[in-house]
């Protein structure tokens, strides 16, 4: 009987041997393995882009938002303000206006904002500085609307005009004048109301403008992550006692005029949207594994019938039916092992090439590459069972007689 470093290494001289064979069978499992590694790499990066990004916009705000117009006034943002855990509150009014830029116009989304709304909201501002509450005319760019909206861009200090369509049928119209850019937000997430596209001008003017004194929205930061829960709990209570919602309909979300949606939320959602990303990768991945395999195994059986004279000198020479399937398996599963090398090589490549232009973290769990060797040798091994099992039954008289 032969023992495994016999076995290694007479497997990996009939591998040497026969090269262009060797690369062909190996060449499924380096495609399969490749395929698997940088998927799930993929599937990780996704993970780790969304979570980067829910940081980037705070990690202990709460979202109320309304259902339906006149529903939020000052007794809302006061009882809001007041309830335990809150630290700070920005109210939101959210318009449509026509915004004209030269001789260009343009529909967008206008944010009546308090003072506080960029430190609520962790907002970036890439160029100037946020309202204050001494700004009147004064108004902030999403990215997009500054570089984008239009022919030409909108810098600091340029002037634009609003006009908002009231309900009576009439207009009102007022020149602002650019004292800052939001930063790019990538996170097609973003809580924060879109903020690429938005316009936000100071929430006093928009109420003078408009005439309307109802809030959109409410953006609120609990004082500790720790309590953010907790805080919307008691905060969900309030609201809903304040609306005449009974007890009985507490759990229904349906039941509720308001929303209240916090990064524990943000996070399960997203979560579930890069899960459900990684494991279509997956499965693709594992669809070109299992093609790889069976083209191990094809070629694995061809080489049996190939080296059938070689089997059946062997046994004449006292080689067992285990030695025979040993030598078989080992050199599959070391076809498996060198094509899990290359293929972990080739899809951490893949992988490192994909998130850079698409602009996602680079992650790599170590356990990725132990898994890429782990299957590359268990689909070399299941692959080369049944051709290894075949040359292992060969009758040793007949395997010589083979031509």
């Amino acid at each position: 009987m032969i023992n495994p470093v016999q076995s290694v290494q007479i497997a990996i001289g009939s591998i040497t041997s026969a090269k262009m064979r060797s690369a062909l069978t190996a060449l499924g499992i380096i495609i399969g393995v490749a395929a698997v590694v940088a998927n799930v790499a993929l599937g990780a990066s996704f993970t780790q882009y969304f979570a980067d990004e829910l940081d980037s916009i705070g990690t202990n705000f709460i979202i109320i938002e309304g259902k339906e117009d006149n529903l939020f006034f000052d007794n809302e943002l006061k009882l809001i303000k007041n309830t335990p855990g809150i630290a700070s509150v920005s109210p939101i009014i959210w318009r449509s206006a026509e915004v004209k830029y030269m001789s260009e116009s343009r529909i967008a989304t206008v944010e009546g904002v308090s003072a506080d709304c960029a430190e609520v909201r962790n907002m970036n501002i890439a160029e100037g500085s946020f309202l204050t509450d001494k700004d009147r005319y004064a108004v902030v760019l999403g990215c997009n609307v500054a570089n984008e909206k239009f022919d030409r861009k909108i810098g600091l200090q340029n002037s634009i005009d609003l006009t908002f369509r009231l309900d009576d049928g009439t207009s009102v119209t007022r020149k602002f004048k650019v004292k800052g850019i939001i930063g790019e937000v990538n996170f097609f997430g973003d809580p924060s109301a879109t903020s690429n596209n938005d316009i936000l001008i100071p929430i006093d003017t928009m109420i003078a403008l408009t005439g309307e004194n109802d809030y959109s929205a409410f953006f609120a930061s609990a004082a500790s992550l720790d309590t953010v829960e907790e805080t919307a709990e008691e905060m969900d209570k309030r609201l809903a006692r304040n609306f005449g919602v009974s007890k009985r309909d507490m759990d229904d979300k349906d039941a509720k005029p308001y929303a209240i949606t916090t990064q524990t939320e943000l996070l399960e959602k997203t979560g579930g949207w890069a899960d459900a990303i990684g494991a279509l990768l997956t499965a693709v991945a594992l669809i070109s594994l299992v093609v790889g395999s069976i083209g191990i195994a094809n070629i694995m059986l061809v080489t049996v019938s190939e080296r059938t004279n070689e089997i059946g000198l062997m046994k004449s020479l006292g080689f067992t039916s285990r030695d025979v399937l040993s030598l078989f398996v080992v050199e599959s599963a070391v076809v498996g092992l060198f094509g899990g090398m290359l293929g972990s090589l080739l899809g951490v490549v893949g992988a490192y090439g994909a998130t850079s232009i698409i602009g996602l973290p680079n992650v790599f769990p170590i356990s990725l590459i132990v898994v890429g060797f782990g299957v590359s040798v268990g689909v070399g091994l299941i692959a080369g069972a049944f051709p290894a099992y075949k040359a292992a039954k060969m009758n040793p008289v007949d395997a010589l007689r083979h031509e």
